[in-house]
């Protein structure tokens, strides 16, 4: 049946074994003229459709190889050997179901991710008034399917034992375990409680469980990644563009051997008996594999690399820059200290500026929001809030205007706003209740755990510049690179400066590692863009090159191992092509290789170099630090801004 299959799907191999069938049974039968004319048209019929599509190829700017297999397919037809010269078109048309299994190979993993995307969602109805906690299925309410596409923010779902979670929603249940590994590469089931958030793409595991609905499906976690990940299916690589540029050489190369042996031989059927070993599908083929080999791996270790030509970019890179906020650190600050102003005591600023901090989607919101919620404060609702651009928010709580934000846009409120004292790495959030200064908010963001060795790492291994680029404080930002190894540290940068010096970097290519929505202009303009954490729900996801999906700056390192690795085995790949062609031609020429055994002999050439393409799918890759078990993710940090303003 699969053998079937593959006659169907491709139907010039299955019209090429018939006719190579009919051809062989009437020249046994003595037929030789008549079995030298069918072959003939039907070989023919090939070098017309082959030379459309390559003038076609031509007019779009890509010279390719089939030039040299139509020369072969004429040389053998002139000098009588039909069978080769239908072996020469079962090679090139079978080439092409070899691609497509190589391919389907190489991209499993990244295909695995399109197949588990949610298709359905279970909405829960209820009755109007109905509490939507989850208390229990009510007796009046009543599930409904419906596509994943159709589920609004706000809906109740229904996520079944084993089921993959559709949409990104807030957890009803009191309790709830998902195995996330297809979305942070960890193992182990992660446990939530009520309130917490659940990504899509996570799967359920033996309980039944509710959740809320907080983004539709396009905005959700795993269908940003799928997006990613067909983006990346669709690209081409740089290299294979090179593979093509061998063309000329290659073709040159191969006539000048093949002419020299008629020449010497005196006999026209050594031309074709060279020819025919010059074939070209090891370079049309190997490379391509390569890259989807690399692309598969990527996304396997939980990044996505949009392109083989990012692969290759991000081998060659020779400068590196990194953001500060939720890249270097972890990106979710702790509030360390809570310094009320005369007239406030530490309940209630906390209390206050809890409230206002509701209605911020910033990670260092958040600091703030999980102290209050440890301490049981209940935050009270705001009549209107608004966010700042790079200050702050507002809120109007209990009839009074609170701000928290930055020292200027707070002392625009209350001038008589004093600063906090800071030590090194710490950030403080100011608050003003009307026009009343209310005191500060101190908070300090951690380095992560595997910085200082990632940063080792690719000082070790080529990369010869490595610097910060941050908004942040000129001491907060060195107090963070001595940590970490950094000595270039560019501070107090607004995001048209950081993309001034990205661009200036030398030596190149330049890699730009970054989270937040003001990083997406210098990591869109960087030869490498890769964001951190984003999963590609952010705008620094979409400008980015590379999307890392798992919590991890290690992942980075792991990213650049494999494009090095991919490069390689590319590259290699088209030289085991070149080499084991021109090695077998060079034999032919002293003809000992007959035409039909030169055919067949340059299929096991293909077979070797797409094998060869395929390594790619495996090699050794450095372990940096530590991926955490259990990933948030960050929203859109950013530097040069504090808690409360918008990213």
């Amino acid at each position: 049946m699969g053998v079937m299959r593959t006659l169907v799907r491709y139907p010039i191999i299955a019209a090429t074994l018939v006719v190579l069938a009919a051809v062989a049974i009437i020249a046994s039968a003595g037929g030789e003229q008549q079995a030298r004319w069918i072959a003939s048209a039907y070989v023919g019929l090939f070098i017309v459709w082959t030379l459309v599509r390559m003038v076609r190829d031509v007019l779009r700017g890509h010279i390719g190889l089939d030039v040299l297999a139509v020369v072969a397919m004429v040389a053998t037809l002139a000098v009588g050997e039909y069978l080769a010269s239908l072996i020469i078109v079962l090679m090139l048309s079978g080439g092409e179901a070899l691609e497509d299994f190589a391919a389907r190979r190489a991209t499993r993993d990244l295909t695995a991710l399109l197949d588990r995307s949610p298709r359905t969602a279970h909405v829960v109805e209820r009755p109007t008034g109905l509490p939507t906690a989850d208390a229990g299925a009510a007796a009046t309410e009543r599930i409904k399917d419906v596509p994943v596409d159709e589920v609004a923010v706000g809906d109740i779902l229904l996520v079944r034992p084993s089921e993959i979670v559709p949409v990104d929603g807030e957890l009803l249940s009191e309790t709830g375990t998902f195995d996330e590994s297809s979305l942070t590469g960890e193992s182990m089931p992660v446990a939530h409680d009520r309130g917490m958030e659940v990504f899509s793409g996570a799967v359920n595991g033996s309980e039944a469980v509710r959740i809320r609905a907080r983004r539709p499906s396009s905005e959700s976690q795993y269908q940003q990644i799928v997006a990613l990940v067909k983006q990346a299916q669709a690209s081409r690589a740089p290299v294979v563009r090179l593979a093509d540029r061998f063309a000329i050489p290659f073709t040159a190369v191969s006539l000048v051997l093949a002419g020299t042996a008629w020449t010497i031989s005196g006999d026209p059927a050594r031309f074709a008996e060279v020819l025919v070993l010059a074939t070209p599908c090891p370079l049309l083929i190997a490379a391509p594999v390569a890259f989807l080999g690399g692309l598969s791996r990527a996304a396997k270790a939980g990044v996505i690399v949009k392109g083989g030509g990012i692969i290759e970019r991000l081998a060659r890179a020779r400068s590196a820059c990194f953001d500060k906020t939720g890249t270097l650190t972890a990106g979710r600050p702790e509030l360390v200290d809570v310094r009320p102003a005369e007239g406030f005591d530490r309940r209630e600023l906390l209390t206050l500026a809890a409230s206002a901090e509701q209605y911020s989607t910033h990670v260092l919101a958040d600091g703030v929001r999980r102290v209050a919620a440890a301490e049981g404060i209940t935050l009270r609702p705001a009549e209107a809030a608004t966010e700042v651009a790079t200050n702050g928010v507002t809120a109007s709580i209990d009839g009074a205007a609170v701000a928290v934000g930055k020292p200027a846009f707070i002392a625009s409120r209350a001038p008589a706003l004093t600063r906090t004292h800071l030590v090194s790495g710490q950030a403080a959030a100011y608050v003003a209740v009307g026009d009343r200064f209310a005191g500060a908010l101190v908070l300090a963001d951690a380095v992560r755990p595997e910085s200082a060795a990632v940063v080792d790492w690719l000082r070790g291994n080529g990369v010869e510049r490595v610097a910060m680029l941050t908004g942040d404080a000129e001491s907060t930002a060195a107090a963070i690179a001595s940590q970490v190894g950094i000595t270039e540290v560019h501070a107090e940068l607004l995001p048209p400066e950081k993309v001034h010096l990205a661009a200036g970097m030398q030596p190149r290519p330049t890699m730009m590692v970054g989270d937040g929505v003001n990083d997406a202009p210098v990591l869109a303009a960087s030869d490498i863009g890769v964001a951190m954490g984003a999963r590609g729900a952010t705008a620094a996801g979409d400008a980015a090159d590379v999307v890392v999906v798992v919590d991890s700056l290690a992942k980075v390192v792991e990213a650049v191992a494999i494009s090095r690795h991919t490069l390689r085995v590319a590259l290699a790949a088209i030289w085991i092509g070149i080499a084991l062609s021109i090695g077998l031609m060079i034999v032919a020429m002293t003809g000992v290789i007959p035409a039909v055994a030169g055919a067949l002999i340059q299929e096991g050439v293909d077979l070797a170099t797409i094998l060869y393409a395929l390594r790619a799918l495996r090699g050794p890759v450095p372990v940096i630090g530590a991926t955490p078990p259990a990933v948030t993710l960050p929203r859109s940090a950013t530097p040069d801004r504090a808690p409360g303003a918008p990213a």
